[in-house]
């Protein structure tokens, strides 16, 4: 193929990352901005959505497609709940405090992966998609599941949107980010804010795990890239800031898939840890971050 076909390959290749990067660091940025807490878990929810998904679709048995809307549902769901659990037994008692969390989510890291090594075993087992059409280019056919990772990513991006920007639910936890105290003197309970905030950052990260597997794999040690790139994207984004994870997870998966085409991907990780350094230098808070008062 000539430059044409490559670049739109690449293109196509760097916004299905990059859809699936930006639900897996909103949950991460959401948990960040709100609670204040950093949650080195997160990788490990985004495996427990993509091994759920394996569970649910091959306890099934039935087509694809009902098994993949199955473990839509089921998946971020269960995965939630756990989080929820998680929330009210370890990081609730230990009063969020930042510092005692990243060790009590390294330790919770640490649980999700070896029962998930326990339960499900050391094996990458694949999910089949739901439909294999193929979407004709001008150059070349692409996947059609692949394109409606893209478009399912983008509507969900768009209902996190309106719930935190058009309801009451989005204003409490804007309330709660913004002052704990202030929140709590007008009787917003802040600790169950918190537990949703946590619980819905966990079932984001599970979504887009569900959405990758068909073109991926599940295994139990997946989760470590997703968390190493969110939080390439979170600090580049800023903390809380939902257009400023759509666009750092845009810069960071098609300089993926742009420069991993037509040079190398260890370049293209290259290029990521540039730009962290930049922007941590020239803009601490991010792209859309606000300075901390």
């Amino acid at each position: 193929m000539a430059f044409g076909p490559h670049l739109l390959l690449a293109t196509l290749e760097g916004l299905v990352t990059a859809a699936v990067l930006a639900l897996t660091a909103l949950g991460l940025s959401l948990v960040f901005g709100v609670m204040r807490i950093v949650n080195v878990a997160h990788g490990e929810f985004f495996m427990l959505g993509a091994v759920l998904a394996w569970a649910v679709a091959t306890t099934l048995g039935a087509h694809p497609a009902i098994g993949f809307v199955a473990a839509l549902v089921v998946a971020p769901l269960v995965v939630g709940a756990i989080a929820l659990l998680s929330e009210r037994l370890v990081l609730r008692r230990l009063n969020y405090d930042p510092e005692a969390t990243i060790v009590a989510t390294i330790g919770l890291l640490y649980i999700i992966q070896q029962l998930a090594l326990s339960l499900y075993g050391p094996e990458a087992r694949p999910v089949t998609p739901p439909f294999n059409y193929r979407v004709l280019l001008p150059w070349f056919g692409y996947s059609g599941y692949k394109l409606s990772i893209i478009a399912a990513s983008g509507l969900l991006l768009v209902a996190t949107w309106l719930v935190l920007t058009r309801t009451k639910i989005g204003l409490v936890m804007r309330a709660t980010q913004y002052d704990r105290e202030m929140a709590q003197a007008f009787a917003i309970p802040v600790e169950r804010v918190y537990a949703g905030v946590f619980a819905l950052g966990a079932m984001l990260a599970a979504f887009a795990a569900v959405l990758i597997v068909p073109i991926s794999q599940a295994h139990y040690l997946m989760g470590q890239d997703p968390l190493l790139l969110s939080f390439i994207v979170v600090i580049i984004g800023g903390l809380g800031s939902l257009r400023g994870t759509v666009l750092a997870a845009l810069i960071i998966g098609l300089s993926d898939g742009i420069v991993s085409m037509f040079f190398s991907p260890t370049l293209a990780k290259l290029i990521a840890t540039l730009v962290v350094a930049m922007v941590l230098v020239f803009r601490p808070q991010g792209l859309f971050g606000t300075v901390a008062r």
